[in-house]
């Protein structure tokens, strides 16, 4: 039964513009509040390749409007996903695509990491940049995560990283806020990236675009994600 509906979840995620879905068991990954919730499912949007191949030394305002688009796509897609399990009698909650919570530890977090699930779900692995890389689009992609505690056949984790030496990310970063090291599962992400400095750069260098909350570079110059396609 569980199988049956696992590929209705992938069917409804696709048709409505998901490019990968993912399922992930968490248990003993999730804090307390959320534990009873042991599955999390994992949907990716692919971005725009015209769009990211044109954020070169700055974000456009295109791209700007395209991260927020996709992000509303995300949030409708999960939301989807949560009342189709609840209406099998299971709990469901869609974590937002983009959006931020303060704590008195971590002014850079969300209520849960979405490249926590894509990875446990097998979809990818965390890449220098801090970002999730897929095999098949790079980093260029945005996430969205439903938690349940519905159980599903689960996917095979990602525990380490595949961006070996490459540093290109790094190295285009303005913020000099990559530190370049490979991920593996369990890392710490201030062993990954100065959230601090990331934030700060684009609120002080772009906030004529989208009051400075995104930048790109690092996005747009990895190579598994670089596709100039001219028919």
């Amino acid at each position: 039964m569980n199988l049956t509906f696992r590929e209705k979840i992938i069917e409804k995620a696709i048709n409505m513009g998901a490019s990968k879905v993912g399922f992930a068991k968490l248990e003993n990954f999730l804090p307390d509040n959320f534990s009873h919730l042991k599955t999390g499912i994992s949907i990716i949007v692919r971005l725009s390749d015209q769009i990211m191949n044109d954020v070169v030394d700055k974000p456009t305002h295109t791209y700007f409007h395209h991260y927020r688009t996709v992000n509303f796509l995300i949030d409708q897609i999960t939301l989807a996903i949560t009342i189709m399990i609840q209406n099998e009698g299971y709990l469901a909650m869609a974590i937002p695509a983009s959006q931020t919570v303060k704590t008195k530890t971590d002014a850079y977090t969300g209520i849960f990491q979405h490249k926590t699930v894509a990875t446990l779900a097998g979809l990818g692995w965390i890449g220098k940049n801090a970002c999730l890389v897929t095999e098949e689009f790079g980093p260029r992609i945005r996430l969205g995560t439903v938690l349940t505690n519905m159980i599903f056949p689960y996917d095979e984790p990602i525990k380490n990283s595949k961006c070996g030496n490459c540093n290109i990310c790094v190295k285009k970063c303005p913020a000099l806020a990559l530190k370049g090291n490979n991920w593996y599962q369990g890392m710490d992400r201030d062993a990954l990236i100065d959230a601090f400095a990331c934030s700060s750069y684009m609120s002080e260098q772009y906030k004529d675009i989208g009051r400075g909350s995104v930048c790109g570079l690092c996005i747009s110059s990895c190579p598994r994600g670089t596709k100039i396609i001219r028919k």
